[in-house]
């Protein structure tokens, strides 16, 4: 129950899609289309009560991912627990005239490659915020789409190559670095490499 390790498991297998939900709203959307899906899927849960982002009647699809709040500086890319920080991340870069594109990527697998490509051509800036190991998850499938369609820096925020341990939360957030001033700390370092990508 501490994996960091899972959503890159079950994004090699064949024909899986993979979903973590952001709250409880979003994932009473989900099961409908979950049971209505032909195929396996994989349903990432956290714990614990997640950070209240949507609520009964905001859309919901699988697969599409959802943008939260619109920008043109950078575009941060997040899944589960890590896209109530983004939003956060994004109101800090705001008050320092920074402004960010906020993308819910709650389906890994598979992945709306569209909207990556849509927020990283406008931006040619990107960060991706998981729950996660960085490793062959969310910043990989994003780092995937970048390279072969739309070369652009990106910065990766979720744990780095260690395993998980048992603690609270917020300890563990701070410690692996997964908090929104890491995420604006990250869009720094984007935004800082556009200058070398044109």
């Amino acid at each position: 129950h501490m994996s960091m390790e899972d959503m890159a498991i079950m994004r090699n297998i064949p024909g899986m899609l993979i979903y973590e939900p952001v709250d409880s709203a979003q994932l009473r959307k989900a099961f409908p289309q979950i049971l209505d899906h032909d195929g396996p899927v994989y349903v990432r849960l956290l714990r614990r009560a997640a950070v209240q982002i949507f609520d009964e009647n905001s859309p919901f699809q699988l697969g599409k991912a959802a943008l939260l709040r619109e920008g043109s500086d950078v575009s941060i890319f997040a899944t589960g627990i890590m896209v109530a920080e983004a939003v956060e991340a994004a109101e800090l870069l705001a008050q320092e005239g920074i402004q960010a594109d906020v993308i819910n990527i709650h389906t890994l697998k598979p992945l709306d490659r569209q909207a990556v490509l849509d927020s990283a051509k406008k931006t040619r800036a990107v960060v991706t915020a998981e729950n996660h190991s960085v490793l062959n998850a969310l910043g990989s499938a994003v780092a995937e789409v970048l390279a072969e369609e739309c070369p652009a820096p990106l910065t990766r925020v979720g744990v780095q190559d260690h395993f998980g341990e048992v603690g609270f939360t917020p300890f563990l957030q701070e410690k692996y670095g997964l908090l929104a001033k890491d995420i604006v700390r990250a869009a720094h370092n984007s935004m800082e490499k556009k200058g070398m990508w044109k």
